[in-house]
């Protein structure tokens, strides 16, 4: 019996990975994140993350039933959009709020331009800067580690990152009373959004998908090292003011789970550099001279709409490509 020779196109790469395998990891490498916000917000963080996730789910289900498609839930990625923009709420956001979030992400973001792999921003950032713009003062009520989040009144406290918005030379002597010590950046006990308060939470999950080759190093150091570099220009050597930066707001939580996203970042190391320095450029350029504190979410999302020409400009040519040339005009 003869056996029959199989012809397919290239890529003919195989792997045991799967994206189910890969959204599991995601999720795991967060569950330190969830850890500490629940542990500095209490319940209502859960129980936010919880609306945020199921609403997510939810919208990925009935919007691939209308749009007559096949069930995806089983890979996991609507869990991991909707965990990943819950970190990225205050824990006192009305939950109607986060379930709209998820249903912007999920439904417009993603479905509507064709499922996983195909939108061209982040969902998640995407559904972040959206609810900015609609209820910027829920989206901008920090509640304070501790202080409860179930009610509207609940304590809150300014972010670093809105501390440090007008400290001018990188000179923090001025504002040093009201920044928390450079371990509780570490740790987490201060104001923000329920996933960039714990640093070491976020350090501890981007070093496990880089350990499981879930993520490359590149786009990540690439991002964190252009915000070091150019805080301790603008902060004229200041090393504490540049820890600082490093440690507020969503840098960590930004490098290693949104920028890094298959879907929307660059596939060669070129444009992966380029990515994250372009990354990094943007959100100090908002933070030391905008008039937002923070700017990794602008930053990620203004760099997914310039991937497709990073990856023309660096892509690497097949050996023997010669270049068309230009049919001349006919005289």
């Amino acid at each position: 019996m003869s056996k029959k020779l199989t012809v397919s196109p290239s890529p003919h790469v195989r792997s045991k990975e799967t994206t189910t395998g890969i959204m599991l990891d995601v999720i795991i490498a967060l569950i330190p994140a969830l850890l500490m916000s629940t542990y500095y917000f209490g319940l209502r963080a859960l129980l936010l993350t919880a609306v945020c996730v199921g609403s997510a789910v939810l919208a990925e289900y009935v919007s691939r039933k209308i749009m007559k498609r096949n069930n995806t839930l089983g890979d996991l990625s609507a869990v991991v959009t909707g965990l990943i923009l819950a970190l990225n709420l205050p824990s006192s956001l009305p939950l109607w709020m986060g379930a709209l979030g998820s249903i912007i992400a999920i439904v417009v973001v993603k479905q509507m331009f064709g499922g996983i792999g195909q939108n061209f921003v982040n969902p998640a950032m995407t559904a972040r800067i959206i609810l900015m713009v609609s209820f910027p003062t829920a989206m901008a009520h920090w509640v304070a580690p501790f202080a409860g989040s179930w009610s509207p009144d609940a304590v809150t406290a300014a972010t670093p990152m809105a501390v440090l918005a007008g400290v001018e030379g990188g000179d923090i002597s001025a504002v040093a009373d009201a920044l928390p010590s450079l371990s509780g950046m570490l740790f987490g006990a201060h104001g923000g959004s329920m996933g960039e308060v714990c640093s070491l939470a976020l350090i501890a999950g981007g070093l496990y998908l880089i350990i499981r080759k879930v993520i490359s190093p590149v786009i990540p150091l690439c991002f964190i090292g252009t915000v070091a570099v150019f805080m301790l220009i603008t902060g004229k050597g200041s090393l504490e003011f540049t820890a600082y930066q490093l440690l507020g707001g969503g840098l960590m939580l930004g490098a290693f789970f949104m920028a890094t996203d298959y879907s929307t970042s660059p596939l060669n190391k070129k444009g992966k550099i380029i990515f994250g320095i372009g990354c990094g450029l943007i959100t100090s350029i908002i933070r030391i001279f905008g008039s937002l504190p923070e700017g990794v979410s602008f930053s990620i999302i203004l760099m997914n709409i310039l991937v497709p020409h990073i990856e023309n400009l660096t892509t690497p040519k097949p050996f023997g490509y010669v270049k068309e040339k230009k049919e001349g005009k006919a005289e």
